[in-house]
């Protein structure tokens, strides 16, 4: 088929490149020329795995071109998806400008066209119920019925850091649409990625809108249910972990989702739970489930800093910590909304120093925090000279380090794990005070016994 995709951020690169992977003709649209000239150098700028090999790959069978000329892609491709940024208001709620702009934009260019060709315009965007219907009346308001089209909802179920892996096999593809020549199409499409027998499910749009809200937004609450109950193990002395495993095995909750920490972030979670909240606001709901998933996320991003000052007595003006990881979740260079930067914010208005290192994303720290903070070429050397170290993002690299080093490093050997990399029988091995998410902290009175 002939497809194109309007926005080529996180979301519509892995489409395009995915889709092209397939056997299809992709034309990816943006209206950043500086971004689709790296793209067709085969530089696909984000960190997500087999992403850039894919990328170079059909660019050289000539199956995936970009261009910024939207005239371009509508008039030459059957299918459109939307993969346009709805970034969150002031309100919480999400901004379809770019979403409706857009459409608006496409409408005019299928006036122009001679052949009254069907087209396909799929909203993969995460949007409101009811959006569909206002992306619907966009271009019908240019062609009215002369031009025959659809406008159908197609979320994505993406997960950073395994996106290429979760498009290639996905476990179920949801597609809202009453259309059956829509239908049709859109199976035929997704035939190649569902050969193993997950299924497409075909639905009414508005089911299909919220499905992608109502899976964030359950998968948010599984997190922070953990970690409401990490913090009352702490509390009477039990070990999460334990609790953890054991819930795990019962089936009907399964073992995902469960591992305390932190708090979530990324461009995902945070965005949509609250754009869900302000959709229960408009119909006059009360979200009370979300409501305190909201607030309780917020402050378990701070419980570890919260640890920190307590460990050092409300003081911590010039002591230097080590932080390991910044990305919000590992396998990915994105900071957005990353726990991590809540702690950096907390050390620094207290007067503490941050030395950084990350895999990854330490280059999209620097766009934020510049020299505000040090950064370090890996994770021993951030370690010198510092008073401790705070881990915020569990990178497979960080779980079996050089003790030995370290201590040799810090100047004292403290460790505030946010994502339980380690465990109490290791900082009893190793010698290192730690404090974890959900376990009883191993103090130094525990080290010399």
């Amino acid at each position: 088929m002939r497809l194109s995709i309007i926005g080529t951020g996180y979301v519509g690169l892995v489409t395009a490149v995915c889709f092209a992977e397939a056997g299809n003709h992709v034309i990816g649209v943006d209206n950043n020329d500086e971004k689709l000239e790296r793209f067709k150098q085969g530089d696909p700028i984000i960190y997500e795995k087999n992403l850039a090999e894919l990328l170079r790959n059909n660019l050289e069978r000539r199956r995936l071109e970009f261009t910024n000329d939207l005239n371009y892609a509508v008039k030459n491709t059957d299918v459109i998806f939307f993969c346009l940024p709805t970034p969150p208001n002031e309100d919480g709620s999400a901004d379809l400008q770019h979403v409706l702009e857009v459409a608006e934009q496409c409408g005019k260019i299928l006036k122009t066209l001679d052949n009254k060709q069907y087209k396909i315009f799929v909203n993969k965007s995460t949007v409101p119920v009811g959006t569909s219907d206002l992306v619907r009346e966009k271009i019908k308001a240019e062609v009215g019925d002369e031009y025959p089209f659809d406008v159908i909802s197609n979320p994505e179920f993406l997960r950073e850091g395994f996106a290429v892996e979760d498009f290639m096999k996905p476990d179920r593809i949801v597609v809202g649409t009453t259309s059956e020549r829509a239908k049709e199409i859109m199976k035929m499409l997704y035939e190649p990625f569902v050969r193993s027998g997950n299924p497409i499910y075909f639905m009414d749009v508005k089911s299909a809108e919220i499905t992608k809200y109502a899976s964030n937004a359950f998968l948010a609450t599984k997190i922070t249910f953990m970690n409401e109950i990490a913090n009352y193990c702490e509390k009477v002395g039990a070990n999460v972990d334990m609790v953890r495993l054991a819930m795990g095995a019962d089936n009907r909750i399964g073992k995902r989702f469960l591992f305390p920490g932190i708090g979530f972030g990324g461009s995902c979670f945070p965005k949509d739970i609250l754009a869900l909240q302000k959709s229960f606001h408009h119909l006059n709901l009360e979200p009370n489930i979300i409501n305190a998933v909201i607030k309780t996320n917020e402050k378990q991003k701070v419980l570890l800093v919260d640890k920190i000052l307590n460990y050092y007595q409300g003081n911590i003006k010039n002591k230097r910590f080590a932080l390991w990881g910044l990305a919000f979740k590992p396998e990915t260079d994105d900071v957005r909304e990353a726990p991590a930067f809540t702690i950096i914010d907390k050390i620094l208005e207290h007067g503490g120093m941050i030395v950084a290192y990350d895999p990854k994303a330490i280059e999209n720290t620097k766009k934020v925090y510049g020299d505000k903070i040090e950064y370090a070429e890996d994770a021993l050397s951030a370690c010198k000279d510092c008073d401790a170290l705070i881990i915020a993002t569990e990178w497979t690299e960080f779980r079996t380090p050089d003790f030995d080093a370290m201590k040799k490093a810090l100047k004292e050997f403290v460790i505030f794990d946010g994502r339980n990399v380690f465990d109490n029988e290791r900082a009893l091995k190793f010698k290192f005070v730690y404090f974890s998410i959900g376990r009883k902290p191993v103090l130094k009175e525990d080290l010399q016994s």
